[in-house]
This record gives structure tokens, C-alpha cells and sequence, in this order.
């Protein structure tokens, strides 16, 4: 059976100051969910997906942080107006961004807000595994740094397991591909997580395929929202994960059909090529649901029905979704001549 992306009212049990500028909601929603993993909001009109800071591992409760950023839409609201006792609309936890059965050590880098997820992933590391675990923080200054307190704690606990440097900008500038390198020094059999601002990300992968790590080793949780301002995508999209390209037969044809069904609606579009479902949705005068147009955040989500299509990226279904026919439509380009997509009313 496919998983719930539907949205469900949720109520807030408390809400942490972390910093000036970044606050933990703690959710009254005992759903199960995997460290590195995220919810996403429906507020002021649009969606926007945030990664949990607990661990299913170690904590009872499950808490999302969220760092205002300038014109920030829903980050700014949230932390103007929420507080304990209101109810937000959320889905359940998805996404990819999660630990793999391994005993190589982790090593994760992450710039700002993109500690989040890192640290619910180290949370876990620490409590089921033997793993060794080393953390790159990056931070414009001392004040900036979310979670400081909260993996000082850890260190302290596993001295033995897990080191935590901070770097800021203010004393060093930004990091750089030599910093990256020697953080990695001799692990280059770790898993490597990266998460933070685009720039930081491109340089921290590009380092680290350049210092011997391979593809499957580095693990990107992806920050980006279509609709969004810039700074505002901060909100931690998932690790990208590429659906295998198709056989040379199945390459998208100019002939074809796609028909979509959407709120009792069936429009019928011809197919052209390279397009994706979403975009040919929308060529058919259908207003269907997105938010991140990035393969992250499950909101475009429909069902094939007929036909075959292949995604570009895929960082919120499971293989079991994906094989039941379900689509990430902002991410699915026809394989076939002909393809059906039904979204759920």
C-alpha cells in the first residue's frame, strides 16, 4: 500500500529558541520516521518542507527547526506567529536523506540551517550503531550556530566516536576544497552527508570527488523550493537519487499522447518531448499541485495509470511507491507513446 503524502492537522506541543533567528517545533504527531528525514507545511497559501531535528532513536517527540531567512515566506511566518497550542497542517515523514547499513564512518558537512537533519542523523549513528561520526559545521559566527549546546552534549557523551569542528566565516572565511580534503583526510571510505546553501554544497561534492570518494558514498540533501526567494531556500530538500536513464528504445517519441486526470478533470495534451508530466499538466490548462519542482517533496504526486514514465530524480518515493506506479510528476518524463497520470482528489 502507497504511503500517506496527504496533509494532516498536527498540533504544536512547544516551540525552542535555538538561536535569534532559528526555532524547534515540537509536533504532536507520533508518526514513525527515519533520521535525515522531513515534513512538509502547507501555510500562507503554499508548501514548504523542513527536515526533523530528533531521532526516532532517541527522542520521544518528533521536532522540525526552522531558520528565518530574509523574505522568507512561511519560514518568517512561522516563527512570528506559531506558538504551543496551534495547529499547522503537515504530511507525514518522507524523503531519502537517511543512514545506510554500514559500519564506515560518517562524515557529514553542512553549512547553517543544514544542520538540522545532520543532527538527527548523528543522534542515530551514536545510539544504533558503532560508527565513528566527525562533523564539519559551517557558520557565519559563533552566534549563529544551531544545535551548539545539543552536540557539545554528544561529544561529551562519545568522546570516543564523535568530533564536531565549527567553522565561521568571520575568522576564516568561507570553506574551501583544501579544507574539505583535510576534514576528509584518511576516510575516504566514509558515507559522506552534505547539506547547506548551494554554493557550499556544489564545492563540498566537488572536493570530495576530486579527494577519491565515489558516487555512492556522498549523500546531497538538496536545499531549493520553485516559488521561493533565494534566501529563502533554506528549507532542506532531499538527496538526490536518479532514476536509472531508460533503454534506448523507450527514448521519448514526438507521436503520443499524455492524459491527465486531475479534481474530476481529463484533459488529453500530445506528447513533447523532454517535457514532464507537470509540465504537460500545465499545457493543458490543469492547475496541478507542486511546491519544490526538484523530485523532493512529494507534493506533485499522481499515479500512472497507463503507460510508463521514467524521473529524473527521486528523493521522496520508495522503491515499493515507485514500482506500484506512483510518479513524482514535477520529475516524469513518458517512456511510452502513450501515458495516463491520475492525482488523488
Amino acid at each position: 500500500m502507497a504511503r500517506d503524502h496527504g496533509f494532516h492537522p498536527v498540533r504544536i506541543t512547544r516551540v525552542v529558541d535555538e538561536t535569534a533567528d532559528a526555532r524547534t517545533f515540537v509536533l504532536d504527531a507520533p508518526w514513525p520516521y527515519r533520521a535525515g528525514q522531513f515534513v512538509t507545511f502547507r501555510a500562507c497559501g503554499v508548501l514548504r518542507s523542513y527536515s526533523m531535528s530528533s531521532s526516532p532513536d532517541t527522542d520521544g517527540e518528533l521536532m522540525t527547526t526552522v531558520k528565518r531567512v530574509p523574505g522568507g515566506l512561511v519560514s518568517n511566518w512561522m516563527l512570528d506567529n506559531l506558538a504551543a497550542g496551534d495547529v499547522v497542517e503537515v504530511t507525514r515523514p518522507a524523503g531519502v536523506f537517511c543512514l545506510r547499513e554500514t559500519s564506515a564512518p560518517l562524515v557529514a558537512f553542512c553549512g547553517g540551517s543544514g544542520v538540522t537533519p545532520v543532527l538527527s542523523l548523528v543522534k542515530s549513528a551514536l545510539a544504533t550503531t558503532r560508527r565513528r561520526v566527525r562533523v564539519l559545521l559551517a557558520n557565519r559566527d559563533a552566534d549563529a550556530i544551531i544545535f551548539r549546546s545539543a552536540l557539545a552534549g554528544l561529544a561529551g557523551r562519545h568522546p570516543d566516536r564523535l568530533e564536531v569542528h565549527h567553522h565561521l566565516d568571520v575568522l576564516n572565511g568561507f570553506v574551501t576544497e583544501t579544507q574539505v580534503r583535510n576534514f576528509v583526510n584518511v576516510d575516504t571510505h566514509a558515507d559522506f552527508y552534505v547539506c547547506g546553501p548551494p554554493p557550499f554544497m556544489d564545492l563540498t561534492e566537488r572536493a570530495l570527488r576530486a579527494h577519491g570518494a565515489g558516487a555512492d558514498q556522498i549523500f546531497v540533501e538538496r536545499f531549493g523550493t520553485a516559488g521561493a526567494s533565494s534566501a529563502e531556500r533554506a528549507a532542506p530538500a532531499r538527496a538526490a537519487r536518479a532514476e536509472p536513464a531508460a533503454e534506448a528504445a523507450e527514448e521519448p517519441r514526438e507521436d503520443g499522447t499524455v492524459t491527465i486526470v486531475l479534481n474530476g478533470k481529463k484533459r488529453t495534451v500530445p506528447r513533447h518531448p523532454g517535457e514532464t508530466l507537470l509540465e504537460s499538466a500545465r499545457r493543458a490548462g490543469l492547475a496541478p499541485p507542486f511546491s519544490c519542482e526538484a523530485g523532493n517533496c512529494a507534493t506533485c504526486i499522481a499515479q500512472i495509470t497507463a503507460g510508463e514514465a521514467k524521473m529524473r530524480v527521486n528523493n521522496a518515493l520508495d522503491d515499493d511507491e515507485v514500482a506500484g506506479g506512483l510518479v513524482l510528476t514535477c520529475q516524469g518524463e513518458p517512456v511510452s507513446a502513450d501515458v495516463t497520470v491520475v492525482y488523488e482528489d
